[in-house]
């Protein structure tokens, strides 16, 4: 028995050369996707991997005693494939040595003098060996924690790569709030400002003229976001593809594709393809399963994926039986060279300094509304029962929202929210009016302490972050600092990014950019978390953090801890932390919430891998919280 195996487009086809396929061999080609097709007069098949199946079916053939023979594209591939195995393969030794501290394989001279003679940041001794397991590792992945200097590692990598003419241009997707990072990076790394385009928002035609260059006018970087990415992304392969630029191609906050089969996934993994080398950057990498593993990996190695699907399914078994130490044995020996990571307690940064919380008793109209809202809400909380549960569930996020509003700002509680219209003053008229009128009756007795702390600070000239979660919070914080003649800005969710047409100085680039100048024209930043507590540093500048409210949401938390807590300035420096609470509120709960889960984050994060059974990157704790405060 002989076959004929072809590839033609993304087909995968088998002819038979003589007699016809014994049933049981039928079934396994109909088990991997194969089916007959009649007008061919064989069996054909379009997998998600084509390389992947294709090496399945040589080896099942091969045990099998079954003769084929490769057309010229199947061959093609085929041989692509043994050699990437043997790179991977090779890689993965190269890694285990390299974790293991033995540097002897590799040419640490030649890197230590390219250091000296390009790279005018001095590395640190966690940045040295992260940077050397990226290039002798070739495809890999640094989880080191936020604030270690992953940006660092990989811009040394790709100028080393550059000099030796294996790559020419930088490709980075990521949440648009790396965009900025990357490029003030660059210069500080590199000690040159980098040429580049960034590819995200505008007009789709403008992007697709600027998709069309060419090697001799290639940007030093590019810059997209997962959206965009997922929009443009055949102009994104064909940019690859078509143009002879080797690409160097960044995964930035991948935990964003962890999710199998998703959209933003499916686009990275299929424009990693084509990239001459790849990297992977998250300080968060298995928060909820171990499959989250399977994309970040195949994204560096697509073809030739460290995880086989038989060992998926073993992690899979062991991980649905709770049996994680077997789960973890398999991925450490399949990926656990390809990665690199640095533990927050190795990066000898000065200590973080947690202010015990100030505890603050609220003014007359703020006591008489929060009293009010928390008693209709234990009186509504009487009858949940009898509400289906997205009902329920949506009402109990707006009553936590409400009664959070009031400890910010009472005037908040004006506001609509999303999926929540329950009215929770239209038993009290005289209550409505305070709300409505509030400025004009009492000025909030946190703004006074907050007063107060940024006076002090600022006498010794210290800059400042504050945060807040609410937008009508920040703009009544900046409005009374403007007031008081500070220097300040905000960033929230509107305030545009660099890739919009508006003066830089007004973009959240721009605003981090002049706060973090010694003697800039900025020296309070008012920042809401969900728009600012990823990807940037302000550590620089400053070491002082004020948090007026809270959320229960703890990943954010310990990602605005972290922004004045980093590698490069944070070494000599403690960065200090204020909290401000109102006496007798939900804010001190909330604060013991996201202080319990950071400590018991900390308490295991020290580990490669190890599953977040904490939920703390889930929204569900504002139901937890509601339970335990109002469901007794």
């Amino acid at each position: 028995m002989s076959v004929d195996i072809s590839i033609s487009d993304k087909e995968l086809i088998l002819k038979l050369k003589s007699s016809n396929l014994a049933p049981r061999h039928e079934s396994q080609l109909s088990f991997w996707g194969f089916h007959f097709d009649a007008i061919i007069d064989g069996f054909k098949c379009e997998p998600e991997n084509l390389a992947q199946l294709l090496i399945k079916l040589t080896k099942y053939f091969k045990r099998n005693n079954i003769q084929f023979e490769l057309n010229k594209k199947a061959e093609g591939i085929f041989n692509e494939h043994i050699k990437t195995s043997g790179e991977l393969q090779n890689a993965l030794q190269i890694g285990n040595t390299l974790k293991d501290g033995n540097l002897k394989t590799i040419d640490t001279k030649a890197f230590y003098s390219f250091l000296r003679t390009y790279i005018p940041r001095q590395l640190k001794e966690h940045q040295l060996k992260a940077a050397l397991h990226l290039l002798s590792v070739k495809n890999g992945a640094n989880f080191s924690v936020p604030g270690s200097g992953k940006t660092t590692v990989v811009l040394v990598a790709f100028h080393r790569l550059r000099l030796l003419e294996e790559v020419d241009s930088l490709f980075v997707v990521g949440p648009p709030s790396c965009f900025g990072p990357w490029l003030s990076e660059y210069e500080e790394v590199l000690g040159v400002k980098p040429t580049y385009e960034i590819f995200a928002g505008g007009d789709i035609e403008e992007r697709e003229f600027k998709y069309q260059t060419s090697k001799e006018s290639a940007c030093d970087i590019y810059l997209t976001t997962f959206q965009t990415l997922h929009n443009d992304r055949k102009s994104v392969e064909n940019l690859f593809r078509l143009h002879g630029i080797r690409f160097y191609f960044v995964v930035d906050e991948a935990h964003y594709i962890k999710q199998l089969g998703g959209a933003w996934a499916t686009a990275v993994l299929s424009v990693s393809q084509h990239a001459k080398r790849k990297c992977i950057l998250t300080g968060t990498p298995f928060p909820k399963n171990f499959k989250d593993a399977f994309n970040l990996f195949d994204v560096l190695w697509p073809e030739s994926p460290p995880i086989s699907n038989e060992d998926r399914n073993k992690i899979e078994y062991f991980y649905r039986n709770n049996n994680l130490s077997d789960a973890a044995f398999i991925l450490e020996e399949k990926v656990g060279p390809l990665f690199y990571r640095v533990r927050k307690k190795e990066l000898n940064l000065a200590p973080q300094i947690f202010h015990d919380p100030i505890i603050i008793k609220m003014n007359e109209y703020e006591r008489l509304v929060y009293n009010s809202i928390t008693d209709q809400v234990r009186t509504l909380s009487q009858s949940d029962f009898t509400h289906n549960f997205e009902l329920l569930m949506n009402l109990i996020r707006g009553r936590m929202m409400r009664i959070r509003q009031c400890t910010s700002y009472i005037k908040l509680l004006g506001t609509a929210i999303s999926e929540y219209d329950e009215n929770l003053t239209d038993t009290n008229i005289s209550l409505s009016d305070i709300i409505r009128n509030y400025d004009e009756l009492e000025i909030p007795a946190k703004l006074n302490q907050l007063l107060e702390i940024v006076h002090s600070l600022r006498d010794q000239n210290e800059k400042i972050v504050i945060w807040s979660h609410f937008i009508g919070t920040l703009k009544l914080i900046r409005k009374t600092l403007e007031e008081k003649k500070y220097k300040v800005q905000l960033i929230y969710g509107a305030t545009p990014t660099q890739n919009t047409s508006v003066s830089e100085e007004f973009t959240r680039e721009g605003i981090i950019k002049e706060f973090s100048k010694p003697g800039g024209n900025i020296d309070i930043l008012i920042a809401n978390p969900a728009a600012c507590a990823e990807s940037i540093s302000l550590h620089k500048a400053c070491s002082h953090a004020i948090y007026y409210d809270l959320s229960y949401n703890c990943a954010q938390y310990l990602q605005s801890l972290d922004r004045i807590h980093r590698v490069g300035g944070s070494e000599t420096k403690p960065a200090h932390y204020y909290f401000l609470q109102y006496e007798d509120s939900i804010d001190s709960d909330i604060l013991a919430n996201v202080h319990r889960k950071a400590a018991n984050m900390y308490a295991i994060i020290d580990q490669d891998y190890v599953i977040y059974s904490l939920d703390m990157f889930e929204d569900d704790d504002d139901l937890k919280a509601y339970e335990r405060l109002f469901s007794k």
